[in-house]
């Protein structure tokens, strides 16, 4: 974090204020590790902090400390405007344009309150007061050790801290196994078990946790997955018959797309999943090696992320958007071997 952000962030913090902690719609293990981590550190820094997230997170993450807390937009919007309009600071955690934050967006335009921004994806709008913005962690939840360090002292990170920030770390990283994961990602892991980080139950919390349902759907998945070989590309298809046959809860499909990598020869795979509430069709991209599927979800599918993981949205049919899709892999010429 540079110099002056930092000096930004401390006079930000200064006194005791009521803060709210924003991560983005339909949020991850890193986004509710990063926004809880700081959460518990700002209240003991005496303020007073509330997380509100746009809509549901998933349930293997509803045993983090302190989600029974966390404020949720789309269950009562009203409620949550008027607290975010008393905010006297906002901080928004793994994200970086608010556009992300859903139809919350329309009310985080409008506030008067200086915005922190904490994140580690590509293109940063400039919304915010202080930002720390950087694009080799591998996780918001890395950044946040880092920032607590910053602002204060890394001796006030305590085990419930240290558990928020090891849960987004282990599951940005793909269990440590992404490339963004280096030798200073486990130093901090290391610093965050020795405050008694029990990383075995957390674990088994998130990955150990599924349903019958689930599982049948993730077998679903993989029964739809389809191979362009000459363009060593895979991708999956879920439409929402299958999701409701399957009994679908939010947190269901996370990871899935990750199986299309798995496939031999392959570089490069994507995930398509039919939302017909929302009408529209939510892509999930991943790659290996040099292929850039953020710059693919920016030109092509109205999203973004980072080179080897990013995400977008279509507003066609399924049929369409594969059609589409098959298209721009055919003709791309890195996918050409």
């Amino acid at each position: 974090m540079e110099e002056n952000q930092i000096i930004e962030a401390k006079k930000l913090l200064q006194g005791s204020k009521k803060i709210a902690i924003i991560p983005h719609r339909n949020p991850d293990g890193d986004a509710m590790g990063s926004t809880l981590a700081l959460f518990h550190f700002l209240k003991k820094m005496n303020h007073h902090p509330v997380v509100i997230a746009p809509n549901e997170f998933p349930d293997f993450l509803a045993w983090l400390p302190g989600s029974a807390d966390v404020l949720i937009y789309e269950k009562d919007r009203n409620g949550v405007k008027n607290i975010l309009e008393q905010a006297e600071l906002i901080f928004t955690l793994d994200f970086n344009a608010l556009h992300r934050t859903g139809e919350m967006e329309n009310v985080l335009k409008t506030l008067q309150a200086p915005f922190i921004m904490i994140d580690h994806h590509q293109a940063p709008d400039l919304y915010a007061k202080a930002t720390f913005s950087d694009t080799s962690y591998g996780s918001t939840c890395e950044m946040i050790y880092d920032f607590i360090d910053a602002v204060s002292d890394v001796k006030m990170i305590d085990k419930t801290i240290a558990t928020c920030i090891y849960t987004g770390i282990v599951t940005d990283s793909g269990s440590f196994k992404f490339p963004k994961t280096t030798g200073k990602t486990h130093r901090i892991v290391a610093a965050l078990i020795d405050l008694g980080v029990e990383n075995t139950e957390i674990h088994n919390f998130l990955f150990s946790n599924t349903t019958y349902e689930s599982l049948q759907l993730l077998g679903k998945a993989l029964q739809n997955m389809k191979i362009i070989k000459d363009r060593k590309t895979s991708y999956i298809t879920l439409t929402q018959e299958e999701l409701d046959r399957f009994h679908y809860k939010k947190g269901d499909t996370e990871g899935i797309v990750n199986y299309g990598l798995s496939v031999k020869d392959v570089i490069f795979t994507a995930i398509f999943i039919e939302n017909k509430e929302e009408g529209i069709i939510k892509i999930s991209l991943r790659s290996i090696g040099d292929f850039d599927v953020n710059q693919l979800a920016r030109e092509h599918f109205e999203g973004g992320g980072h080179n080897n993981a990013a995400g977008g949205k279509s507003m066609l049919s399924m049929q369409e958007t594969i059609r589409k899709f098959e298209n721009i892999v055919n003709v791309h010429p890195k996918l050409k071997f």
